[in-house]
């Protein structure tokens, strides 16, 4: 097995190694900088083939490629986007964004040392939460087969949970591993949290996910481990004894966690419809804390009632760069019903009807006993109460829906210029600022406050990008000449949220026009100069050496610029290379180091500081490790 990339390695001549950050049966994960997309941070995760072998074969490449072209597909801002997909020096990687945040496995182990586990309302929370991610890989076809509290991350910046790790390509090197086998056997999955079928014979459904995530949600409201937790004699699950939930919760995990799939929930939405019962019928602890309450969609523009905003705010010609903005309009509630016990003929009505029914059934009774044999029967008779007081029989009046409300106000903003809109928004109210955009041009739109999140709509509907929506921040590239709508929604279970929201738009980029050119006389033909791609490389502090990676061919030069001081020990070795590849070290003057022109490798004390270049080569295609060393 090939040893982890050390930080400093360039990939493709654009992914840098910044550190390692876990590593695991399949293989390692990186933290990366991405130069191509500058210095963006991603996700760099090699897979390390098992069973003695060095590398991946080209029919495991083209799995892997076949397997990330599906994972392509996947739109949804809590899920890490894939972005590639590579093989380097016969070392499959896969690039994705990046997450900053902690998983659920590390707050559980927070919790455990503070002896205080997730509560009923985190739960219900994280699973509202996670439930409508699952809806949208299953739609597509695509089951996780790996969720644990390892696999889902807490995101900081919006405090959402973020699926991870898919088992999906986990299983393709499975099948690379084991080709011979004819049993459809699988180790994608940890034991406790995938269901039996999806152990014993590979076979996976979108119950197989649910049942994970019920057995995740079971051991962060208890705090053990699956094992202490499943009678795997009787299999069964005993974890109410652990934990303090309501019925409807209890009742809800417990059909996701049966052992047969065909007991289970079948899809998400069933899960989802029974999560929602339960909450209006259980018995829901409160609590929730803030900055981690789910976020509910927002209401789409046609069904949602527009109310006209010429009350709450001031008018577009009003509005001027750096302008404030106020929004403090809240809908008028709607009247009580009035109360049926107000109505004296109600209540005597209500009086002579239920002594009739008591009446009735007293009859009932009396004859059901008269005509009953001399044995005693085993079923227990209905015991029916009925008391005409009014204030025991009164039914509970059902709340009033709150209707959702949408506001609605064009803006105006000029190229190179911002402005600032403040407000306030309930808890069903939802406000759209229109705003004229021109292809080309960038939008950035920021939101300061808590409880508030916004997304940027462009003018087909569709969220601007896949970072647009439900965020505090979005900048970025308009792709079209319209409308386009910043959406701004409470988060669930606040009542009232302000907001700051700064709005800028920057011109497009022209090109000055291409000055004419003259007619020259065609040049004599001169020997063609090999194209240089050059990089400076600095040594991390308290290391000697570092190591890149690139290619090179014909016509081409990788050069490598080293700052060194007089005396200092210069080193390059070519480590690894797939072709005649071959290096020259030359002075800060440019003359060529003494012995050190087309080498494998050379070191040596360097007689002068400055700049010091590697230049590498290659009469055909190749691929090279480099080893730059420095030391006293």
């Amino acid at each position: 097995m090939q040893a982890p990339l050390p930080p400093g390695v360039t990939l493709q001549n654009r992914y840098r190694i910044v550190q390692l950050l876990g590593q695991g049966g399949f293989g390692r994960t990186y933290l990366a900088e991405d130069q191509g997309r500058f210095q963006e941070r991603c996700a760099l995760k090699e897979f390390v083939p098992q069973q003695g072998e060095d590398h991946f074969s080209s029919k495991a490449t083209e799995l892997f490629q076949r397997e990330a072209a599906i994972l392509y597909q996947i739109q949804h801002p809590q899920i890490p986007q894939f972005r590639a997909i590579f093989e380097v020096e016969q070392r499959l990687f896969l690039v994705q964004d990046y997450v900053d945040g902690v998983t659920y496995r590390d707050l559980l182990s927070q919790r455990r040392a503070q002896n205080n586990p997730f509560n009923e309302s985190e739960v219900r929370q994280f699973l509202q939460q996670i439930l409508p991610v699952l809806a949208h890989i299953h739609a597509k076809g695509i089951i996780h087969r790996d969720i644990s509290p390892d696999n889902i991350m807490l995101r900081n910046g919006d405090r959402l949970p973020v699926l991870i790790d898919f088992g999906v390509v986990k299983e393709v090197v499975t099948r690379i591993q084991m080709p011979e086998t004819t049993v459809p056997a699988t180790t994608v999955g940890k034991i406790g949290y995938a269901p039996s079928e999806q152990i014993q014979s590979g076979r996976a459904y979108p119950s197989s996910d649910l049942y994970a995530l019920a057995v995740t949600a079971v051991v962060l409201l208890t705090g053990q481990e699956p094992q202490s937790l499943f009678d795997d004699v009787n299999l069964s699950w005993h974890w109410q004894q652990y934990a303090t939930v309501s019925p409807g919760l209890a009742q809800v995990l417990n059909k996701a966690l049966s052992y047969r799939p065909g007991d289970r929930f079948q899809s998400v939405s069933e899960m989802a419809q029974a999560l929602g019962s339960a909450l209006t019928t259980g018995s829901i602890p409160t609590g929730i804390p803030t900055g981690s309450a789910t976020a509910p969609a927002s209401p789409p523009l046609s069904q949602a009632r527009t109310v006209a905003v010429g009350r709450a705010y001031q008018p577009t010609a009003g509005v001027t760069p750096g302008a404030r903005v106020t929004h403090a309009a809240a809908p008028t509630p709607a009247a009580e019903p009035e109360s049926v016990w107000e109505n004296p003929w109600a209540v005597s009505a209500m009086g002579i009807g239920l002594a009739l029914v008591a009446g009735i059934s007293g009859w009932g009774i009396v004859n059901a006993l008269n005509n009953a044999g001399p044995e005693p029967t085993t079923t227990p008779s209905a015991s029916i109460t009925i008391n005409p007081s009014p204030e025991t029989t009164a039914p509970t009046p059902t709340p009033t829906a709150v209707e959702p409300v949408a506001y609605s106000q064009q803006i105006t903003v000029g190229e190179g210029e911002n402005i600032e809109l403040e407000g306030s928004l309930r808890s069903n109210e939802t406000v759209n600022y229109q705003l004229q955009g021109q292809q080309g041009q960038t939008l950035r739109v920021q939101l300061s406050g808590e409880g508030v999140l916004l997304t940027v709509l462009a003018p087909n509907g569709n969220p601007a990008d896949g970072q647009a929506s439900r965020v505090l921040g979005w900048s970025g590239p308009l792709e079209f000449t319209g409308q386009y709508v910043i959406q701004l929604s409470p988060v669930q279970g606040l009542t009232d949220s302000n907001y700051k929201l700064t709005v800028a738009v920057e011109g497009p980029v022209v090109e000055p026009p291409a000055p004419e050119e003259t007619p020259e006389p065609p040049p004599e033909e001169q020997p063609v100069e090999p194209s240089v791609s050059e990089q400076r490389v600095r040594i991390p502090q308290g290391q000697t050496s570092m190591r890149v990676a690139n290619g090179v061919g014909p016509g081409q030069i990788q050069r490598y610029v080293v700052n060194l001081r007089q005396g200092q020990v210069l080193s390059a070795n070519l480590e690894a290379a797939s072709g005649p590849v071959l290096l020259a070290i030359s002075l800060p003057s440019g003359e060529v180091l003494s012995g050190a022109a087309q080498v494998r490798s050379w070191e040596g004390q360097v007689p002068l500081g400055g700049d010091y270049t590697i230049e590498v080569s290659s009469e055909q295609a190749a691929e090279f490790t480099l080893n730059i060393g420095a030391r006293n």
